[in-house]
């Protein structure tokens, strides 16, 4: 969405985008997300319940490190290793360097690298926001912002599974092109599920999803530019 067909970031585009995500996600706090997810609750059924369990943030981690893992671990056996060290230099920041350059090319690393940057950001954000979750309107009729908060209670914004996903189905997307439309789709559902299934508001899902297509663009941007 954000990048040239040479992996160029179209930082512009993505600026303006980010000011109208967040006119939107403060306009769903204030006006939209009550009535929206009553609609949407309506939604709920077995089916989403089942897609959110799949498409949990703590699957996409371990599914897409394993992934790695076999990378290296199929790599090295060819190379003994040497594409994972560096022997001329010494230090953190080198290796990672090193490591980072010889990964890159790799779908599993994009995808875990993308599913990575963007779990830590939303769970940063998650406790600076505060937000507290749909079950409090449900039961108590209240809403509100709480931060700094750790409580899962009120972790509500923005919705890890939507941004996870979206970061991990955006980059498969953009690797796989003909499966872009299933990616999004499935990404989207994944979204939709969030709400139907009284975790998250809409506006947490909106802010989810746009923080994991920037999320995918920017790794891919960095990583493979020309």
């Amino acid at each position: 969405m954000f990048l040239t067909t040479d992996n160029k970031i179209k930082w512009r585009k993505m600026g303006l985008a980010a000011l109208l995500v967040m006119l939107l996600v403060l306009l769903g706090v204030f006006f939209f997300d009550k009535p929206l997810f009553v609609l949407f609750r309506e939604l709920d059924c077995r089916f989403f319940h089942i897609l959110s369990a799949i498409f949990d943030d703590k699957v996409w981690f371990v599914a897409t490190a394993v992934a790695a893992v076999i990378f290296c671990i199929k790599k090295c056996a060819n190379t003994d290793c040497e594409f994972i060290v560096n022997r001329r230099k010494v230090g953190l920041i080198s290796y990672v360097r090193n490591f980072l350059a010889n990964t890159k090319n790799n779908n599993a690393f994009l995808i875990f690298y993308s599913v990575l940057t963007a779990g830590v950001l939303v769970k940063l954000l998650k406790i600076f926001i505060g937000r507290a979750r749909p079950i409090f309107f449900e039961a108590l009729d209240m809403t509100g912002f709480f931060p700094p908060s750790l409580d899962w209670a009120f972790n509500s914004m923005p919705s890890g599974h939507t941004a996870v996903s979206f970061a991990g189905l955006v980059m498969i997307g953009m690797l796989l092109p003909k499966y872009k439309p299933l990616t999004w789709g499935l990404a989207v559902l994944v979204g939709v599920s969030r709400i139907a299934v009284g975790a998250h508001w809409p506006s947490d899902v909106l802010l989810g999803a746009f923080i994991g297509m920037v999320v995918a663009d920017v790794v891919k941007g960095l990583l493979l530019k020309k």
